[in-house]
């Protein structure tokens, strides 16, 4: 077998699969089960899902079109049950009621457990791969192993390459007063989930990058979401801070 789809499939076993939702970035939990934070990126950070939903035992389908992992891998085109709240549970779930996250493909030819190709037209090519963390953490196991619990935050990320990227963290304030200054934090996690400063970070509404601490004064005159960004690292979450009263995508009322 090609090293490629040696490499590939032991991403696959190690990370497998699930992604999520588009939506308001800071919906309330829907459903029953258990909440989660869900967070979906494509290459490059674009955000395709950020919500909180919850997730319990759900089916979602399996597709003969899943063949990143290379000749024959495909699905087999039936709908399988994961058991319990799962990482990849909440994508299937997410992806029920969201369009921007289908088709999702999904292979069961694998008898590690089912593994991610690709979601609402991001397909993972050449050594890309679906990268999942939970709570900052890369899993041992694939996304349909991984049990969650509830407040768990939940990321999936479509890597270009090996070795996956760091994983930025954004610290705000809920409310600022507009043109007073107020600073940021911005850290980075790796694979292991360790943390440290990540400095020479951009922030939006920064005036500068981040310093060595990684902190960075930010001044706004109207609500905004903030993120961090960094050359390769996978971006934050966007954070809200509210001014005067008003909050990112309110009417303020």
């Amino acid at each position: 077998m090609p090293r490629l789809i040696s490499f590939r499939l032991a991403a696959a076993c190690a990370l497998a699969v699930a992604f999520a939702l588009s939506a308001s970035a800071f919906a309330g939990a829907k459903g029953g089960g258990v909440p989660a934070d869900l967070r979906v990126l494509s290459t490059g950070g674009k955000v395709l899902a950020e919500e909180t939903l919850s997730t319990g035992t759900t089916s979602i389908p399996t597709s003969p079109k899943a063949t990143c992992f290379g000749q024959g891998t495909g699905g087999s085109g039936k709908p399988v049950t994961i058991q319990g709240a799962t990482a990849l549970g909440l994508l299937g779930q997410a992806a029920k009621s969201d369009a921007a996250l289908k088709p999702l493909l999904v292979s069961d030819h694998f008898s590690f457990g089912l593994a991610l190709c690709g979601v609402g037209g991001n397909v993972a090519k050449g050594e890309g791969s679906w990268y999942l963390k939970v709570n900052h953490k890369s899993p041992p196991v694939g996304g349909s192993k991984v049990k969650l619990h509830p407040g768990d935050e939940v990321l999936w990320y479509l890597a270009p390459s090996f070795p996956y990227p760091n994983e930025l963290a954004l610290s705000a304030p809920a409310t600022a007063k507009a043109g007073k200054p107020f600073q940021v934090s911005v850290f980075s996690y790796d694979e292991k989930g360790k943390r440290k400063p990540a400095a020479g970070v951009t922030v939006s509404g920064a005036g500068g990058p981040t310093d060595g601490a990684g902190r960075a004064t930010v001044t706004l005159s109207k609500p905004a979401l903030l993120i961090a960004r960094h050359g390769k690292d996978i971006p934050s979450s966007r954070e809200a801070v509210c001014v005067g009263g008003r909050c990112p995508g309110s009417s303020g009322k």
